[in-house]
């Protein structure tokens, strides 16, 4: 686990009380309608999970499980194989992890300028500045595992414009409030609110087209080299000395059954473990529990705990704790 940010004052905390800042993988509900690409054929099988914090979704159906303020929020996409995500960017830093299945990451004005398959385990950094999209290739449903910068997650998406564009000829449409309107169930813009803006092309000739070559270097964690970076201690997967350099207002550490401690430690801050394999034991003053893949725990800041694998097998695990840093950076070439 990373110390920073240890405290000397510690909480204790109930069994029950947290329990309740557990999300257990079966218990994820999902949002269909969470976002403008919903009704676009080839997009409107996939799922959106809001996790902790209120995300991105335009969607007044999306559930939110935790609403505690972390300084970032955790979310989550499910899709059944060869379902994908439209091109879109954020103000903040997104962060991705393949929980299960196989994806398929393009970016650019098209989605063409580069793309990286990635598979359970692997963890990528994107950088803002560009457009993004994702599709499961796998022969199963799958699911990735998001981290975006800053509590209100830089309020919203930017899409590209040929997707606002689809999305209007399916019966959604986006209003410069933030909210969907399904003119398929009657509704329409409000008063005062127009349409949101598709970028000019001016915006659009300014964005960067990063190639394949440009982004993996930099942005891109293989599960295996990550764990045989951590078989002694946690690797710092994202921080500002970490394996991929970045300050995204969060840093993301990767633990395996090597690396992991019984010693406890605490923060300053909330912080989150997040299996990707194995059952891990969480244990603090007052309690314990276990964690499966999928699962997100919610530790509350200066309660001090440990994590380790409780049962036999690969055991792998991501942690994450907020920091001041701002909440991403912008594409520049490095």
């Amino acid at each position: 686990m990373p110390d920073t940010a240890e405290m000397t004052r510690e909480t204790t905390i109930t069994p029950a009380e947290m329990e309740a800042r557990i999300v257990r993988y079966g218990d994820l509900q999902p949002c269909k309608t969470a976002f403008i690409d919903a009704h676009t054929p080839g997009s409107n099988q996939k799922e959106n999970f809001t996790i902790i914090g209120g995300g991105v979704s335009e969607s007044a159906d999306q559930h939110v499980h935790i609403t505690i303020p972390h300084g970032f929020n955790i979310g989550a996409a499910g899709q059944p194989p060869r379902v994908r995500n439209s091109l879109h960017d954020h103000h903040t830093a997104e962060v991705f992890f393949v929980l299960s299945g196989k994806w398929r990451f393009f970016w650019g004005r098209w989605g063409d300028a580069g793309e990286v398959t990635l598979e359970q385990g692997d963890i990528f950094n994107i950088p803002t500045g560009i457009f993004r999209g994702f599709e499961n290739i796998g022969t199963d449903y799958g699911m990735i595992m998001a981290i975006l910068g800053g509590d209100d997650a830089g309020g919203g998406v930017m899409w590209a414009p040929q997707v606002i564009e689809d999305a209007a000829d399916h019966g959604l449409v986006l209003g410069n409030n933030g909210k969907l309107y399904d003119t398929k169930k009657g509704q329409s813009l409000p008063d005062g609110v127009g349409p949101m803006p598709v970028m000019t092309d001016e915006e659009l000739a300014k964005r960067p087209e990063p190639t394949t070559g440009d982004v993996l270097p930099n942005h891109v964690a293989r599960y295996w080299d990550m764990v045989a970076l951590s078989d002694r201690k946690p690797l710092k997967v994202i921080g500002e000395t970490g394996l991929l350099k970045d300050r995204p207002g969060f840093e993301v550490d990767f633990i395996t059954r090597r690396s992991a401690s019984e010693d406890k430690h605490s923060h300053d801050r909330p912080s989150v473990l997040m299996p990707v394999r194995g059952h891990w034991r969480v244990d603090w003053e007052g309690g314990s529990a276990t964690l499966a893949p999928g699962d997100t725990m919610s530790v509350p800041e200066n309660v001090a705990h440990s994590a380790v694998p409780s049962m036999t097998g690969e055991a792998a695990l991501y942690h994450i704790v907020g920091t001041d840093d701002p909440a991403g950076r912008t594409w520049t070439g490095a």
